[in-house]
């Protein structure tokens, strides 16, 4: 409770320092036509062909777009505000079911390990689908965990959790009908032990009990996933048409960086995921889920555990493992890191927070002088990524860890500030420096040039001035740091680092012909 109170508050004061990413404008567009479409009584119906975010839930838009209308906040400051109470939520729900599986320790572990991971933590601010269908995806596990321990009669709180959190989740992305995968595969140890126990025909009879009891869960995640998602509800088809859109890629490729080549999107090698994620997870989170996923296996194997016991382990190993293998194998379109697959860390979390308590039990009762030495290391691993976190602030989504040598080496290899969040903090610095410089432009707005989202930029800035591509007529050019963006030979106005890396800079190029900011590297 009090880890959560102290990242609660710590969110509270600082979420505002967070930017828009490349979505958030059209996100608080989507929201407006949904809420449109709501209180037309469906007659305005715009939001059902926006773009292609149709074929996304909007509960979070919809959500940050009411409580601004209530709340003294700015819209984006209040989408920030809601991203930090969804990740916060995320946080308890990720405790409370590690918790539940290995007790009060390794539910502290979890908590500890998700809170001071740097992508997840960065990415519930500003992130308004992925970090809220990691959450979504968190509370649905925790339905089908309290399932596996109540089987064959789910209380109705449990019928509850899962039709709550089958809606959230498959309202929130059509990604969220893998748990239908981690079910149908986890429940085979117990369903076995049923068959053996029970003989095939109770337990056939059990587990169609199950099926019934749950139905009303089932229609409770089909109205709260209509709420979220109405294109989704309006023909039997559409969830299906949305799983084909989103396995081919839908976009005209581009190239990012990856390893320090320029690679275009849809063709990223299969050790794309793994290779971040080593690289960008604190270590003692992938150290220690690697051990909880190991073991979790080997427990499989071990007559002496119960059934249910394998099962739930066997379902949280497939959260955290199986949407990775799946990817390596398919090898879909991938970019922008790992934002798309932040739903396994809260599962990789939970197996964390197992192998730590598994490894003090054993010290216990063999080792006992050893675990004073264990929590040590444990601590120690945790204050790495908690220092990376305070020096990178608000871009704790770019964090690569010591394996990686931090945002220092990782920045000639690796894309950093993807989304762009340093324009905010190059637009809010530009603006101070001209009321200092007492300089204004004279019956007109200011010109800037941007490389990097426009949006975002043109909100970060303010009316008073015009933003766009074209450097020829600019006062001004904002540049991410991202290879995409040339350096420039002109003044440098606002500079925006971090650990000597620049995420973002603001030239004056006044009375210069500058004639793009754009840059492509040699290969």
């Amino acid at each position: 409770m009090l880890v959560l109170a102290v990242v609660a508050v710590v969110a509270g004061v600082s979420f505002r320092d967070y930017g828009l990413g490349w979505d958030d404008y059209t996100h608080a567009e989507y929201a407006d036509l949904l809420l449109r479409m709501f209180g037309s009584g469906f007659k305005d119906t715009a939001a059902l062909s926006f773009a292609n975010l149709y074929m996304y839930g909007g509960g979070f838009d919809m959500a940050a777009a009411l409580l601004h209308k209530i709340i003294p906040l700015e819209l984006f400051e209040t989408r920030r505000l809601v991203g930090a109470i969804v990740g916060v939520i995320g946080l308890a729900v990720t405790w409370r079911l590690a918790r539940r599986v290995a007790g009060p320790l390794a539910g502290a572990t979890a908590l500890l390990l998700l809170a001071l991971c740097p992508t997840f933590y960065g990415h519930m601010f500003m992130n308004p689908k992925d970090a809220p269908f990691a959450v979504s995806m968190v509370i649905l596990m925790m339905g089908l965990v309290r399932l596996a321990e109540e089987y064959p009669t789910p209380s109705p709180r449990t019928i509850l959790i899962l039709g709550l959190g089958a809606g959230l989740s498959i309202g929130s992305r059509i990604l969220g009908g893998l748990a239908v995968i981690y079910a149908l595969i986890g429940f085979v140890p117990l369903l076995i032990e049923e068959v053996k126990v029970q003989g095939v025909r109770e337990a056939t009879r059990r587990l169609a009990h199950v099926v019934y009891v749950l139905l009303p869960g089932l229609v409770l995640g089909y109205l709260v996933m209509g709420l979220m998602w109405p294109w989704s509800i309006m023909e039997p088809g559409n969830p299906f048409d949305a799983l084909t859109y989103f396995s081919h890629f839908f976009e005209k490729p581009w190239k990012e960086m990856f390893d320090g080549a320029l690679v275009s999107v849809p063709d990223m090698p299969w050790f794309y995921l793994p290779t971040l994620f080593a690289l960008q997870l604190p270590e003692v989170l992938l150290v220690l889920s690697i051990g909880g996923a190991v073991g979790s296996l080997v427990m499989l194997t071990r007559r002496s555990v119960p059934a249910r016991r394998k099962t739930i382990l066997l379902m949280l190993t497939l959260a955290a493992t199986l949407p990775l293998v799946i990817a390596m194998v398919k090898r879909p379109a991938l970019y922008n890191g790992i934002r798309h697959f932040i739903f396994v860390i809260p599962p990789m979390t939970v197996l964390g927070g197992i192998a730590l308590a598994w490894i003090m039990e054993r010290l216990r009762e063999n080792h006992r002088s050893w675990q004073p030495v264990v929590l040590a290391v444990f601590c120690f691993g945790l204050l790495l990524p908690l220092a990376e976190m305070i020096r990178l602030h608000p871009y704790q989504y770019t964090h690569f860890n010591q394996i990686a040598g931090t945002v220092r080496d990782a920045d000639e290899r690796f894309m950093l500030d993807y989304w762009g969040l340093a324009l905010k903090q190059a637009s809010d610095g530009l603006r101070e420096q001209l009321v200092e410089r007492q300089e204004f432009p004279g019956g007109r707005k200011w010109k800037v040039a941007v490389c990097g989202p426009q949006r975002p930029a043109q909100v970060a800035l303010g009316p008073d001035f015009t933003i766009g591509w074209d450097s020829h007529a600019a006062d001004f050019a904002m540049t991410l740091g991202e290879f995409y963006c040339k350096g420039l030979t002109a003044p440098v106005m606002v500079e925006i680092k971090r650990d000597d890396v620049v995420f973002a800079r603001v030239y004056d190029i006044r009375s210069r012909s500058i004639s793009s900011l754009l840059s492509i590297p040699a290969p």
